[in-house]
């Protein structure tokens, strides 16, 4: 199939560091490739593929200090418009920039909603343009959701090879993503303080965050010597930090529509400690590849009954649930489906 990816222009595909739309939109691009489809991604100039990019801006915006791609996404989906007819099915990543200029072709546009649907801005969107076609990344992304166009729900998947069985042997416990209150760090300090543990905080501050980590997580840090704050961290590291961690700590508070981070810790054979919020339940598979909890309490509680975990057991939950392939081959489905060829098979092993 000739198949377009519209990628978010902040950050490169995939990013250098934080980024997980454009990571996931690197590894369902690569996959495609792999699987012998006709590509083409439209992203920043400094993004890295096998398929045929469409530079948008030079680079990601946000190392020029842009952080609104308003002005960048309309000329994008300009050049996307003037090519449109050279594709079997158009795949946006960039929530509903496209609607309006797409809604005549709708049923050659694909859109993945990447990020939490419970805003308040958002049902006025869904009842303007109900037959857009969506997938969802969780099922529990959808609850927020009017009727609108579903065609699926597609978990992300990342390369078998990306990451590896590690052992745990560091004998910490690890927290990866970004600082901010709905992420958890505050609670997850307090779990391994309580544990007696060692946390390694592997996190980006972002602008927006600044202020709260700044006046609410630095001082907590400060006067936390089992806490190690690492900053954040690339790909390549990914691998020592999570692959040595006898746990990852996911302590949320907030919808999350699916976390990322979490499959990435299964695919490095470490269990997940998940506060029972958004996509959680659905993607860890409780008492497994680690365990779900409510509190603080019982977090503490369930670092202690970590070697009821094997890690080759985890590794392979990963593998069945979770690989870019299986993301990759859904989507063809769908794809398929738009474009009136779901009769024609996927391609082959």
């Amino acid at each position: 199939m000739k198949i377009a990816q519209i990628a978010p222009l902040v950050e490169s595909v995939p990013p250098t560091l934080y980024g997980g739309t454009e990571r996931v939109v690197s590894w369902l691009t690569e996959e495609l490739v792999a699987e012998g489809h006709e590509v083409t991604l439209f992203a920043s100039g400094d993004s890295r593929t096998a398929a045929q990019l469409v530079p948008i801006v030079p680079r990601a915006l946000r190392l020029d200090g842009i952080h609104d791609s308003t002005a960048s996404n309309i000329l994008m989906l300009d050049q996307v418009a003037a090519r449109a007819g050279e594709f079997d099915v158009l795949h946006f990543h960039i929530d509903f920039f496209l609607h309006p200029a797409f809604r005549n072709m709708a049923h050659r546009t694909l859109t993945t909603l990447h990020g939490r649907q419970d805003l308040p801005e958002l049902p006025d969107i869904y009842r303007a343009f109900p037959h857009m076609p969506l997938v969802s990344i969780s099922n529990h992304q959808r609850k927020p959701v009017p009727p609108v166009n579903w065609l699926g729900t597609v978990y992300h998947g990342l390369p078998d090879g990306l990451l590896t069985q590690g052992q745990g042997e560091g004998g910490y416990l690890a927290f990866l993503g970004r600082i901010c209150a709905d992420k958890g760090i505050l609670p997850a300090i307090e779990i391994a303080r309580r544990a007696g543990m060692t946390l390694k905080v592997a996190a980006k501050v972002d602008p927006a965050d600044q202020a709260y980590f700044d006046e609410q997580v630095k001082p907590v840090l400060d006067r936390s010597p089992h806490v190690e704050f690492i900053g954040e961290i690339n790909d390549g590291q990914k691998q020592d930090f999570l692959g040595k961690a006898r746990a990852l700590l996911f302590p949320i508070s907030w919808p999350e529509p699916f976390g990322l981070v979490m499959i990435e810790s299964m695919a490095c054979g470490t269990p997940v400690i998940a506060f029972n919020c958004g996509s959680v339940p659905e993607i860890m598979d409780d008492g497994l590849t680690g365990f779900v909890v409510e509190n603080v309490d019982q977090a503490v509680a369930a670092v202690g009954k970590l070697d009821r975990l094997p890690r080759s057991a985890i590794r392979a939950r990963f593998e069945e649930r979770f690989s870019a392939r299986a993301m990759a081959r859904e989507y063809v489905k769908i794809y398929r489906t738009l474009a009136g060829t779901d009769a024609v098979p996927v391609a082959a092993e």
